[in-house]
């Protein structure tokens, strides 16, 4: 049985010099993994991919970065609710999740003791219900699959009773960081089996980052999913140290395709607060996305560059000698959507904003 820990004192693989030194951190961010995600770690191996994307480091004490760097309260319509785009709204489902990623985003709910998640999800339902532009609504938290099953189904079916919504999607590392969760539980399965329908699917949005994460126990709750017709996608961010070069931004490339997950969005990490040590400059970014993808085939090199600004979502095109260039994908204005952007090269910017941008 996987066991959830929240004390980094309980961990036998650290030394007791390390869990003095991370005393700090913790006491500022919170810590949580489980026994099945320890398990992938290389004890032995103290730069460990798997290890520095659950364990604390002293970097996130780093004073940089900002709580909510995509500024989300912006768009949020009902206590935790977003609607940041007209055909997607966003609900934050959970204040919880299966492990705390150390880059995690929005570090500020396990910060807080303010709930950020929705409260009361009748008035969420009717605000989709009177908006008919929206076709997509994403669960997501914390991680909507630390819920029970039975409350999933029940926000599931209510949602599935608006014609207008077509997707649903849930985005969760629950498949990473405790596959078991998929694998034991045939109520879920069969929850999702009843309500992903040809012309109104149900997109479970993976967050794998690693290769190492996709084991043969993730594996198997990934064809789970897939079999009872649930469409699977893949969005991760780049992470230094973590998948911060081409060969391994390629391996994971290549073992989502073989899966049968494509790649959906390579995010540049968000300037959140704590989160310099796990940040690289987005030229140096671009020129590892590109360098992977040249590696593999058609298949696995779908994902594209982008930022979740809060603007709206911006891809990295590329760039020459002086120039990078930009575009977005999706913006909260529409007359934005599709907008080229040019800006002069900065080695140094880890953001949208840190470009100086040029006018034509």
């Amino acid at each position: 049985m996987v066991q959830y820990i929240t004390d980094l004192s309980k961990i036998s693989k650290l030394s007791s010099e390390e869990k003095e030194e991370l005393k700090e951190v913790t006491e500022q961010y919170s810590f949580k993994a489980n026994s099945y995600y320890l398990s992938l770690i290389n004890w032995s191996d103290p730069d460990d991919p798997i290890r520095r994307l659950v364990i604390p480091s002293q970097d996130e004490l780093i004073d940089w970065g900002e709580l909510d760097p995509s500024n989300e309260e912006k768009y949020t319509v009902l206590r935790g609710m977003q609607h940041k785009y007209n055909s997607t709204v966003l609900l934050l489902v959970s204040n919880d999740c299966g492990g705390i990623c150390r880059y995690c985003f929005r570090k500020r709910i396990f910060m807080r003791e303010q709930i950020e998640s929705v409260e009361d999800y009748q008035k969420a339902v009717d605000y989709i219900k009177a908006h008919k532009e929206i076709s997509n609504v994403l669960l997501t938290g914390g991680d909507p699959l630390i819920r029970s099953t039975e409350w999933l189904t029940e926000i599931i079916s209510k949602l599935r009773e608006i014609e207008h919504v077509k997707i649903i999607r849930i985005g969760s590392k629950m498949v990473a960081f405790n596959p078991y969760r998929i694998i034991e539980d045939k109520a879920l399965l069969e929850m999702i089996n009843k309500y992903s329908k040809p012309g109104r699917r149900i997109y479970i949005m993976t967050h794998f980052t690693h290769p190492r994460e996709l084991s043969e126990t993730a594996v198997r709750a990934v064809n789970l999913l897939r079999e009872v017709g649930a469409v699977l996608s893949n969005q991760n961010p780049m992470i230094k140290g973590i998948n911060s070069d081409a060969d391994t931004l390629a391996g994971l490339f290549q073992k989502l395709s073989y899966c049968g997950i494509p790649p959906y969005y390579v995010f540049q990490c968000r300037p959140s607060l704590g989160n310099k040590g796990y940040s690289i400059p987005v030229e140096e970014g671009l020129n590892i996305f590109e360098k992977a993808c040249a590696r593999v085939s058609g298949l696995a090199k779908r994902a594209v560059y982008v930022m979740s600004h809060s603007t709206g979502k911006i891809q990295v095109l590329g760039r020459d000698d002086e120039f990078i260039y930009f575009k977005y994908r999706r913006a909260y204005r529409d007359e934005d959507s599709n907008k080229f952007i040019k800006a002069r090269r900065n080695k140094d910017a880890y953001w949208f904003d840190d470009f100086e941008f040029v006018q034509e």
